[in-house]
């Protein structure tokens, strides 16, 4: 006797696509802490000017959301043998938040706690779920030399919030072990990694590529790889727009004086491009590009959506 599955494929697709429409161009208003130890400063530049929607499946994004309550759980954890947690700004009820680059640069903290069995001092915490591989790892080398983009968030966290230790807290996904490890803060570094925020908000122009062989394993597995190396045109916003410029308080401001969201007049960058897009003319208002591959002249004077809508994510 056949019975039907008690979840069909095409309820756990809905399930899955429920995630997807949630996340939908869903972009980040600053360039994050947690990605600044990333070795790629063009990656996280595309990032921050918003020029792709990395595309996560359902599962995926799921997946988060799991990550994200586990936080839930580890905060009463600690506050069961004694830590005293602020996992929340009593002023706002969000998450505890600091800032630099007027804004453009932010880092929310998992929490902040206070009397762990090791030290009384106050600490930043943050939280982290890993596979069993990576958990081995992390605990077998360290949270800096098995997971330096972790590490970097946790510097970023200390320096901005002025404290000088981090707590940082891994759980097995497989097992539900955990582990813990005191960082201390590295004045140094941290500063060396404001300065790189710094530097990727301020450019009007991409960073160079981490590789030119577009089939490097850290390049193939990057969400930016479709604009950086393949034939991808990025995303129409304001911050892929020439005429755009991040200030330093935290504001956008446009040369042509119209409200910061995506217009008629938007211009491309000339520099994110497709590398088969060759300039050929340009002025204050228009670019023209020569397609290498067909020899076609595009003039890119407003209307970007409608002029490159072929080329564009879909």
């Amino acid at each position: 006797m056949n019975l039907e599955p008690y979840a069909t494929p095409k309820t756990v697709e809905a399930i899955y696509q429920h995630y997807k429409d949630k996340r939908k161009n869903e972009h980040r208003p600053h360039l994050g802490g947690s990605q600044i130890g990333n070795p790629c400063s063009r990656a996280l530049w595309y990032q921050f000017r918003h020029a792709w929607t990395p595309n996560f499946d359902g599962r995926l994004l799921r997946l988060f959301e799991t990550g994200d309550r586990e936080e839930d759980r580890v905060v009463a954890n600690l506050r069961a043998v004694g830590v005293t947690v602020w996992e929340r700004d009593p002023e706002t009820g969000k998450q505890v938040r600091f800032e630099a680059c007027g804004g453009h640069f932010a880092l929310s903290l998992d929490g902040v706690g206070e009397g762990f069995a090791e030290s009384s001092k106050p600490h930043t915490l943050e939280f982290k779920t890993m596979n069993d591989k990576n958990f081995k790892t992390t605990k077998n080398m360290g949270v800096q030399k098995s997971k330096p983009i972790y590490w970097a968030q946790c510097q970023i966290g200390m320096h901005l919030a002025g404290m000088e230790r981090c707590y940082f807290l891994a759980v097995n996904k497989n097992t539900d072990e955990i582990y813990g490890e005191r960082i201390k803060l590295d004045k140094a570094e941290a500063k060396m990694l404001v300065k790189k925020a710094e530097d990727i908000v301020y450019s009007a122009l991409p960073p160079a590529k981490l590789h030119e062989d577009p089939s490097n394993w850290q390049c193939k597995f990057c969400p930016y790889w479709a604009v950086c190396h393949g034939c991808k045109i990025p995303e129409v916003s304001c911050r892929t727009c020439s005429h755009v410029t991040p200030e330093n308080d935290g504001t956008w401001s446009c040369a042509k004086g119209k409200p910061v969201v995506t217009c008629d007049e938007h211009l491309y960058i000339p520099q994110i491009m497709p590398k088969d897009f060759e300039v050929v003319d340009a002025g204050d208002d228009f670019v023209e590009y020569e397609d290498q591959d067909t020899g076609e002249i595009i003039r890119n004077k407003g209307n970007s959506r409608e002029i490159f809508a072929g080329r564009m994510q879909t």
